[in-house]
């Protein structure tokens, strides 16, 4: 398979398709590494992950979407739980510690082949142990910092100076947690006491009254008691920063657009050092909808909206922890995907520390849609819409439940986006550099804020529903602002879905449809190797959208899924590539069980119509020439 460029047929397919970005998604744990090169967890920054990067530019991707990249705990591999400015340090590329480089070498290479011998013989090699990786990372980094410590090297120390000046905004408050943490054994800062009272550490960053000068005193202490261990934990995040820099130069030269993940919920770490600006007597989470009925309770934590008035410096502490996210962000990817963007525009509330979280949620309302709410009164104070301009005939979470708004009320939604688009431009990109998971629900004030900055939504095919012309899903309605999918990490693979259609009358409906919008045989796009999935893949790339994302699970003709939404186990979160994912993926195309790009544009190209065939037979042929055979399913003459 191709190594460096892509074939010239696939450039020239995607452009005369329209499309602006082809991106292919995975997480850092994700990343294939090689023999004797991790402790059983990826990262993009080992050569493991240098090798899929070029093999994904080979085959005709332009961009990569990483996940969330925060540190994550011990127990939860979540990285939608992770920190918010700090890096997980899980994702450090031991070998590039061992091999000397920038300086002496931190780590010995006997360490590092023990701990990657040590990997739980039990594990797959396409699964995470997180445990024990989590465990032998922070023994190889720990002798990284005794060795460090040890020499004092000169470049070292002064790389590591500059870093804790420029980072020192976030790095101490998030220094100082892994500390109160361990002091207070191990608890979350909640569950700190002081006989049957709250302990004092609790509120550090945001003292009550009269407290200010306590708090401050005892910052200064805990960092003049545990020095050492705020050095490390800054020297590890300058390594994981350092490598993630050498990523990005790494990807523009292979001619590959990094994109970063900025998660809507804030990990607890965060919401102790920021609990100034955070609503106490509210949460975050997900209202029913068409694909989650019961509505999720995420309980995450929720921006305070009297501190994010843009006309107000006194009152803009919300805004500018945002913005510091943000800057961070742009700085170190090219384009952004916002995770579930209502919680920035009309986030669905409900009631902190309710006894059934899950009725909470069901029961909750939009923080600024709900102005004389009987059972939410505490809301009305952060009220944009007035009573008047609600459709009370329908359920609350409903996207028309605000029936109008005016310009001033958009401004007033607008803020955060507002701020993240200017933010995407003072660093050199346009506002497409935004990238909004909005999935099935897209209430009208979301719609208003995306509209006036020319932003789209996410296009999910494998959630369409074939019986509803008008379902937001289905390609055809896709916009060219829009990214559109078959599946992503939440989702089952496209492969498992369709073999689960197969085994149903499913199959045949989605055969039907897609051989009508392809302009192809029905009944072979069943018989062939792969025919659902790589048709499906066709409408993908000859509908309107211009951003096209594959989940590297599709890419490789995975059937396990990487996330089941709403579950809590080691086994979660913990597929990976294995070391040999090139040869896998060649015997994976040749059973017709892996994503072949040339066979699915080729499909996509003969059926935009006649006259477009017509216009492209030779790159059609080209196409199919890569694919190896893929002209067994005919286009129609007309």
């Amino acid at each position: 398979m191709p190594e460096t460029g892509p074939p010239p047929a696939v450039t020239q397919a995607l452009a005369a398709l329209g499309k602006r970005r082809l991106v292919v998604g995975i997480h850092d744990p994700a990343f294939p590494g090689l023999a004797g090169d991790d402790v059983g967890r990826g990262s993009p920054y080992s050569r493991g992950a240098e090798r899929l990067l070029r093999f994904v530019r080979g085959l005709g991707f332009d961009a990569v979407q990483l996940g969330p990249q925060g540190q994550t705990s011990a127990v939860n591999p979540s990285p939608y739980d992770g920190t918010i400015f700090s890096r997980n340090i899980l994702s450090i590329d031991l070998y590039a510690l061992a091999a000397p480089g920038r300086g002496p070498a931190l780590l010995h290479e006997e360490t590092l082949a023990t701990l990657a011998a040590s990997r739980p013989a039990a594990w797959p090699k396409d699964r995470v142990p997180y445990r024990h990786a989590f465990a032998a990372q922070r023994r190889a980094l720990a002798e990284a910092f005794t060795r460090f410590a040890a020499t004092r090297a000169p470049e070292i120390e002064d790389r590591l100076g500059r870093f804790r000046q420029e980072h020192a905004s976030w790095l101490m408050r998030d220094a100082l947690y892994e500390v109160l943490r361990e002091i207070h054994g191990d608890r979350g800062f909640r569950d700190w006491r002081r006989g049957a009272e709250a302990h004092p550490d609790q509120d550090l960053w945001d003292p009550p009254p009269g407290q200010a000068e306590a708090a401050e005193l005892r910052r200064a202490e805990l960092a003049r008691n545990h020095a050492d261990r705020l050095e490390a934990f800054a020297f590890f995040q300058m390594l994981v920063h350092e490598q993630h820099a050498a990523l990005q130069r790494r990807c523009r030269a292979l001619g590959l657009e990094l994109y970063g993940d900025l998660q809507i919920g804030l990990s607890e770490q965060d919401v102790f050092a920021y609990r100034s600006v955070l609503l106490r007597d509210y949460v975050m989470g997900a209202p029913p909808s068409r694909t989650t009925p019961e509505g999720q309770a995420w309980n995450y934590a929720l921006l305070d909206p009297g501190q994010a008035d843009a006309a107000s410096k006194e009152r803009d502490g919300a805004l500018r922890l945002l913005l510091a996210r943000v800057d961070k962000l742009f700085a170190e990817f090219d384009a952004i995907r916002i995770d579930h963007p209502h919680g920035l525009v009309c986030p669905w509330a409900y009631r902190a520390q309710e006894p059934d979280p899950l009725f909470a949620v069901q029961h909750g309302a939009r923080l600024h849609g709900s102005p004389d709410l009987p059972d939410h009164p505490a809301l009305a104070r952060f009220a944009i819409v007035e009573p008047s301009q609600l459709d009370r005939g329908l359920p609350r979470y409903a996207d028309e439940w605000e029936r109008d708004l005016r310009p001033e009320q958009i401004d007033r939604y607008a803020v955060f986006f507002d701020a993240m688009v200017a933010s995407a431009e003072r660093h050199g990109h346009d506002r497409r550099s935004i990238v909004c998971e909005v999935l099935s629900t897209l209430p009208r004030p979301l719609a208003e804020v995306l509209r006036r900055h020319g932003l789209g939504r996410f296009r999910v095919v494998q959630k369409a529903n074939l019986a509803d012309p008008s379902d937001v899903y289905r390609p055809e309605n896709a916009r060219p602002e829009d990214w559109i999918m078959a599946g992503n990490h939440d989702t089952p693979p496209i492969w498992s879905v369709v073999r689960g259609w197969a085994a149903s009358d499913m199959g045949a409906g989605w055969a039907a449809h897609l051989a009508g919008r392809l302009g192809v045989d029905a009944g072979m796009l069943l018989k062939q190797p792969g025919g659902l999935v790589h048709a499906l893949f066709a409408e993908i790339f000859a509908s309107a959208a211009e951003n096209v994302s594959v989940f590297f699970t599709d890419l490789f003709g995975m059937e396990e899924p990487y996330n089941v939404p709403g579950t809590f186990s080691e086994d979660n979160w913990s597929l990976r590539l294995g070391p040999d994912f090139e040869p896998d993926y060649a015997a994976s195309l040749a059973r017709g069980q892996a994503l072949s790009l040339p066979r699915a544009l080729a499909l996509a190209l003969g059926g935009r119509g006649p006259e477009f065939r017509r216009a492209h037979a030779d790159l059609i042929a080209e196409l199919e020439r890569l694919a190896g055979g893929c002209r067994s399913v005919r286009h129609s003459a007309t």
